[in-house]
């Protein structure tokens, strides 16, 4: 049976049970760079949530540039845009302590999914916190000393108090688990997924042939070329990754270097690599690469690399692997879980095996091949519909109500259910 509850706010009826509240500040339609992997996360796992079978209805709070939305389709989702300057790092913070919670008793929400970290400290409803990594913690010299301190800070608080959290991989979750001293029976796995832009190119498909060719004449790309894609900093390794590539060069590999990606905190380790290996005249810095260019980027190279020393998940692997480009990647954190057995993992720290493993990529055609084609089928495995009926699990247990639309198949691959009781009206929550 289904309750019909009157919002004053709003003129409609609505007929749902329960009201989710989403914080979607991170939430952008743009091709710069605000639509990176918080921006993809929010965007892929609220556009399904509706498709999940359920009595709940879900308010995204977002920022003022996001007053439509594409993945508003029909009556579950609704767009709540602030008003406030909350682009600006310092406003986003203000609001999110200070207003979110205000907005939440307002609005009626039962609960409320936090998808970055923390949470509002004032909150007087349950929380789903997501945790994408503990990177603050791991490698705390990476960050800007002030940022480390809030994020280890504000982190530690969220995970304490949030109903549920929701890890993006089982290295992410064990590392919660670990260094929060956190119940594992209030921690679930739910994979990130990838957008279906992110495919291989098809040869027989002349429009896709030609697009490829312009984009590389477009960008004046070389023949052969090794990318690397992600945030330009110390703990992706590229530097380590610049020496790898010299290597190579010295034994007369004839590929180019493309790190493509905005600079980071302390990136100049990267051009120190650069020039004390010389190898200027073959290492590309094309800057911010937009949202829409790259699964060329991806499909334009001989093989993707990301030798990163600790990743929450990893999402520029698995949107390589989609697009069917061989990868080699770190043998670290969450990275073997995405690249499974379709790509090539290493340790991060041994410049000579890294090496080995691009050489063996980009000089045997078998192997190569063989990867191409074991990518897209791994990259399968992660979609956006999954992550969606991750999330509202978790919603549900928060709640302490039946799992309802999840799927089995879903529960078994993406989390482990916990005994969850039932819950009739809204407002009524028995803690687990």
């Amino acid at each position: 049976m289904c309750l019909v509850r009157h919002d004053a706010r709003w003129t409609a009826t609505w007929k749902f049970l329960v009201r989710i509240g989403i914080n979607a500040q991170k939430l952008f339609v743009s091709q710069d760079y605000r639509n990176a992997g918080i921006s993809r996360y929010i965007g892929g796992v609220c556009a399904h949530l509706p498709s999940i079978p359920g009595d709940e209805e879900f308010l995204l709070y977002t920022n003022p540039q996001v007053r439509e939305w594409p993945g508003v389709t029909g009556p579950r989702l609704r767009l709540s845009p602030t008003r406030l300057p909350t682009l600006s790092p310092i406003m986003r913070i203000l609001w999110e302590q200070a207003m979110l919670p205000a907005l939440a008793i307002r609005d009626g929400i039962d609960v409320l999914h936090c998808p970055l970290n923390v949470l509002p400290i004032a909150s007087r409803v349950p929380v789903v916190l997501t945790i994408h990594d503990l990177t603050f913690i791991r490698y705390p010299d990476r960050f800007h000393p002030a940022k480390q301190r809030y994020l280890s800070t504000f982190t530690r608080y969220a995970a304490r108090h949030a109903r549920r959290i929701v890890a993006d991989s089982a290295a992410t979750r064990a590392d919660v688990i670990e260094a929060f001293g956190i119940s594992p029976d209030v921690v679930d796995v739910v994979y990130p997924g990838v957008d279906p832009d992110f495919r291989p190119i098809d040869p027989d498909i002349q429009s896709q042939s030609d697009n490829l060719a312009s984009f590389r004449a477009r960008h004046n790309l070389p023949d052969h070329f090794i990318l690397y894609l992600g945030t330009l900093e110390p703990r992706k390794n590229v530097d380590r990754l610049v020496r790898a590539f010299a290597r190579l060069v010295r034994q007369g590999l004839p590929h180019s270097l493309v790190l493509a990606g905005g600079r980071g905190w302390d990136f100049e380790a990267i051009d120190r690599a650069v020039i004390e290996e010389g190898v200027e005249d073959r290492v590309r810095f094309p800057g911010y690469v937009s949202r829409a260019e790259q699964p060329l980027w991806y499909s334009a190279s001989d093989v993707f690399v990301y030798p990163s020393q600790y990743e929450g998940f990893g999402l520029p692997v698995l949107e390589a692997l989609a697009c069917g480009t061989p990868v080699v990647t770190s043998a670290t954190s969450s990275l073997p879980e995405v690249v499974g057995a379709a790509g090539l993992t290493v340790n991060p720290g041994d410049e000579r095996a890294l090496a080995d493993a691009i050489a063996s990529v980009v000089t045997d055609p078998v192997l190569a091949s063989s990867l191409r084609r074991a990518g897209p089928e791994q990259a399968s495995q992660f979609t956006w519909a999954a992550a969606a009926d991750g999330c509202v699990h978790a919603y549900r247990a928060a709640l302490g109500s039946n799992l309802g639309g999840a799927s089995p198949e879903a529960r078994s691959t993406f989390w482990k259910p916990t005994a969850t009781s039932t819950r009739s009206v809204p407002g009524q929550v028995r803690t687990p």
